[in-house]
């Protein structure tokens, strides 16, 4: 939540967002009076945001060639429609970044890669295209402070919403959700990146792969994670946000 509210106030000249308030002393009277019960627990996690309908695409922007993108250009040779040049190694670097759109997927499901020509189909091509600009530069722009901090930024999704009920092609689009976040983003330390394996991530990629280890099913109900894990996953959501704010989130 933090770290989404840094990046929100970067990326404000990039496209507006949703955001109003992250602090509840900076909430409405009403609103302030409503949560009171329930402020220690809300305090550094909690934001006021504008409503927006959320674009049923994922805006997808991957400078590097990992994750379920390497495995359909293993299989394909393309990324959502998009043919690469043979031979790419996994966690390669792209000489330009690509936009690859997914599906927003239902509760329990799994996101699918599209090509831009379904984003076109189902929103039109001039939102479609505005999409793919916003992403774009919005994955430049992380990526560029990223590096800063001895990090790349592989890939990573955002969420854009609509202001407005009408159907109007020019309603206004804003950033929603969360932004350039581990739970959305794969971070890499410069250190580690070598062309041909992926290196350890900052992100819930370590949850992911222990729970492929344990011999889960992806069907059942997964296992409790152990303490190990949470640990190490809280400690690479912490160190993510130390090396991209300078700063120790407040927790």
């Amino acid at each position: 939540h933090q770290l989404s509210a840094f990046w929100f106030e970067r990326l404000a000249d990039v496209v507006p967002n949703h955001l109003i308030a992250t602090r509840l002393e900076e909430f409405p009277a009403e609103l302030r009076a409503r949560l009171a019960g329930e402020a220690p627990s809300l305090a550094g996690r909690t934001a006021l945001v504008r409503k927006a309908r959320v674009v049923p695409f994922e805006c997808v922007a991957r400078g590097y060639l990992a994750g379920s993108a390497f495995r359909e250009y293993r299989e394909t040779g393309e990324v959502c429609g998009l043919r690469l040049p043979p031979g790419l190694l996994r966690a390669s670097a792209r000489p330009e970044p690509i936009f690859t759109p997914a599906t927003k997927a239902e509760a329990g499901e799994h996101d699918e890669n599209v090509p831009v020509s379904a984003l076109e189909a189902s929103l039109g091509p001039e939102l479609a295209g505005r999409l793919e600009e916003i992403t774009l530069e919005l994955y430049r722009r992380g990526a560029g402070h990223a590096a800063e901090r001895g990090l790349i930024l592989a890939d990573t999704k955002f969420e854009l919403g609509l202001l407005g009920s009408t159907e109007d092609g020019g309603r206004e689009l804003i950033l929603v959700d969360e932004v350039l976040t581990p739970d959305s983003s794969r971070y890499w330390a410069v250190e580690h990146w070598h062309p041909g394996e992926e290196p350890p991530s900052f992100d819930k990629q370590y949850v992911r792969d222990w729970l492929d280890a344990s011999g889960w099913d992806h069907e059942s109900a997964p296992p409790e994670l152990s303490e190990e894990v949470v640990e190490g996953t809280r400690e690479r959501y912490v160190e993510a946000f130390r090396r991209l704010t300078g700063s120790d989130p407040d927790l």
